[in-house]
């Protein structure tokens, strides 16, 4: 029961609760039992080892309630972007006849990756079967997108449109990438022409992390210094650190 004569605020009692909730949540969650190609493009090949393990992250490391309220908010601005599209006729498709999402399954099924939807029609001017992703991001962030485009400004996103491309054999046209600006609901597209390159490094370094996990091989690590920023953000930058597997 909410206690009323608490000297807390009444947002911060209904945050406590909301948080408590959302990562409730989270635990229930089944927890991936594969590799996840969206996340091939990070940095640093060991963090995506301690992934892949499942490795605890450090103590305080988990998502708090304001993280996992980010990440549903992209799911949330995900399908109205579904609905935008499809009011602005593009015939776009998110999921199988089965209701389950279209997705690929590699290296055993240790290699797996699960995409926004399909574009297979819609207004003059584009051309199909399109690899149709989405992303939520700030101000800051879609701002650097426009100026530079996909590929220097999120690498990370480039290098998921590429496997998706070669793995569900939506390379031949262009991917469609849009981006809502989650601050202004301003719309970033970029047509993404098939890197076949960058989606053959993706997939072997899937192999890589994959062989080296199963080996008790630890990769080595992107960065010298514990304090680089990506270092400071990582979830196992404690046990990286002490090299413990």
């Amino acid at each position: 029961m909410m206690d009323f004569n608490s000297s807390s605020s009444l947002s911060g009692q209904i945050t406590a609760l909301v948080d408590l909730g959302m990562q409730r949540l989270r635990y229930e969650e089944m927890p991936r039992d594969y590799l996840g190609a969206s996340r091939l493009g990070v940095s640093c090949a060991r963090a995506l080892q301690y992934e892949f393990a499942k490795a605890p992250v450090d103590p305080g490391r988990d998502a708090d309630g304001r993280l996992l309220r980010i990440f549903r908010r992209g799911h949330v601005i995900e399908d109205c972007m579904v609905d935008w599209l499809r009011a602005a006729g593009f015939d776009l498709r998110t999921r199988k006849a089965n209701g389950d999402q279209f997705g690929f399954s590699a290296a055993g099924g240790r290699l797996q990756g699960h995409i926004d939807g399909v574009i297979v029609g819609g207004p003059e001017g584009f051309t199909y079967p399109a690899l149709w992703e989405n992303k939520c991001i700030g101000s800051k962030s879609w701002r650097d997108l426009e100026k530079s485009g996909l590929a220097v400004s999120k690498p990370v996103y480039a290098a998921q449109v590429a496997i998706y491309q070669a793995y569900l054999e939506l390379h031949e046209e262009p991917a469609i990438f849009t981006a809502v600006n989650a601050d202004t609901m301003e719309i970033y597209t970029e047509l993404v022409p098939f890197d076949a390159a960058l989606a053959q490094r993706m997939s072997d370094r899937a192999l890589t992390v994959i062989s080296a996990t199963e080996a008790g091989e630890l990769l080595p690590r992107a960065f010298h210094d514990p304090t680089h920023f990506e270092c400071r953000m990582c979830a196992w930058q404690d046990r990286c650190w002490r090299n413990t597997p």
